[in-house]
């Protein structure tokens, strides 16, 4: 395949500077640091996902708070409501929300998987029905830029023809990547605002590697400020999200972001990162505290179990987020049994379990940021997965196992 064009292969402006740090000298994770119009961002990064321009379950004060400097929007939902002609007179999902930080707005492109029963792909874009009215609607690469450029986030991402990678359909497959090219194409040609707004390409290719290389080769070629590995959390087995990533991250400029798209499990982000990635998002985090699960060092904790009725410890002892945080050092002393008490019946148990996820994801990777500038980081994933599984290797799954020997890091070595 060739659909390169020279008018293509021009460098885009952009408004991102992309400061390395470090590398960790036996795995391929990097520790650097993205400077965007609305403040810098500590690389790796998990990034909470407020996809209607709302975090569930957090005011932006609150999210501020956990350190948060970089968080999502959606494209599609945005578009629909509040639609652009209220974005483009408030000027913009910035001061929409009163969020006077960093903004990643995903083109919609990942609604041709979730909502695929109302959508259907062509050449031209994606057709499809509003959820709100049944009305029949048309997504192009055209438009879908101009919300971004109406939403004004500081990095907006290309649509792209995405298919479940359990898909058995190898030619629509290729279709899919081929046609994400040529978007990028046209979404590169729309954009208005590149010198502030920062357009990463999206590679796709199922889990074919050949495939994924081939886009790696057209989209490095376009030279966009960041990069993005698409079409992945789909229900594909882990060992082969791990080939693609790592096959991907192998092709990369080492002076762009790479961000793997709907990662949000603290053991993929950490084998990822180890595969060479450098950005996250993941609703998982905000949706599974309102299910009462708290995520912790251990794994997760169902704190709506009867044993922590009479638990008057704090969520997490090692988390400094402000439910765990005891009141004389300025947090709210939340403790277990009181979450217990609040997590089934009330809103506020959602609430206070949502602020102490996203702090501790958030938290794991500054702590993953600093293990690999201190070149420290295959202890720091020894020691994450001990962790989690209690210190028993015979327990640690086979496909992370694996992974890491394809990186120099061998978990059950002693």
């Amino acid at each position: 395949m060739s659909t390169t064009t020279e008018s293509a292969r021009k460098s885009m402006p952009s408004a991102l500077t992309f400061e390395r740090h470090a590398k960790c000298s036996t795995t391929k994770a990097r520790a650097s640091t993205l400077h965007l119009p609305h403040g810098s961002v500590q690389l790796p990064i998990f990034m909470p996902v407020a996809t209607q321009a709302s975090l569930k379950g957090l005011t932006y004060e609150q999210l501020r708070q956990t350190g948060c400097m970089l968080c999502l929007n959606n494209t599609y939902h945005l578009g629909l409501k509040p639609g652009q002609e209220v974005l483009d007179a408030v000027g913009g999902a910035h001061k929409l929300q009163g969020w006077d930080r960093n903004l990643l707005t995903d083109s919609g492109g990942f609604q041709m998987v979730s909502l695929l029963e109302l959508a259907t792909v062509t050449e031209e874009g994606v057709r499809f029905l509003s959820p709100h009215d049944g009305s029949p609607m048309l997504l192009t690469p055209e438009h879908s830029i101009s919300l971004q450029n109406s939403i004004g986030s500081d990095i907006i991402m290309q649509l792209d023809d995405v298919i479940a990678t359990t898909s058995p359909d190898h030619a629509r497959i290729k279709e899919a990547m081929e046609r994400s090219v040529r978007w990028l194409d046209r979404c590169i040609e729309a954009h208005q605002y590149p010198e502030r707004q920062n357009l990463f390409c999206i590679i796709q290719g199922g889990l074919d590697l050949e495939l994924r290389k081939q886009c790696c080769a057209e989209m490095v070629a376009r030279d966009t400020p960041g990069i993005a590995i698409g079409g992945l959390s789909g229900g594909e087995a882990k060992e082969e999200f791990c080939k693609v990533v790592d096959t991907c991250t192998g092709l990369l400029p080492e002076d762009k972001p790479r961000y793997v798209m709907g990662v949000g499990y603290p053991e993929d982000i950490i084998v990822a990162v180890a595969l060479g990635a450098d950005m996250f998002d993941c609703v998982w985090p905000t949706r599974t505290a309102r299910f009462g699960q708290a995520i912790v060092s251990s794994g997760t904790l169902n704190i709506r179990h009867k044993e922590f009725a009479q638990d008057f410890g704090p969520i997490d002892k090692d988390c400094t987020c402000a439910c765990c945080r005891p009141t004389e050092q300025g947090g709210l002393g939340i403790t277990r049994a009181y979450m217990y008490h609040v997590a089934a019946k009330e809103t506020v148990g959602a609430h206070l379990l949502t602020i102490h996820n996203v702090h501790f994801l958030l938290s794991l990777m500054n702590a993953v940021h600093q293990a690999i500038r201190e070149d420290r980081y295959p202890d720091f994933v020894r020691q994450f997965f001990s962790n989690q599984y209690g210190g028993d290797k015979s327990k640690y799954p086979e496909w992370a196992v694996g992974a890491l020997r394809g990186v120099g890091l061998d978990l059950l070595a002693d």
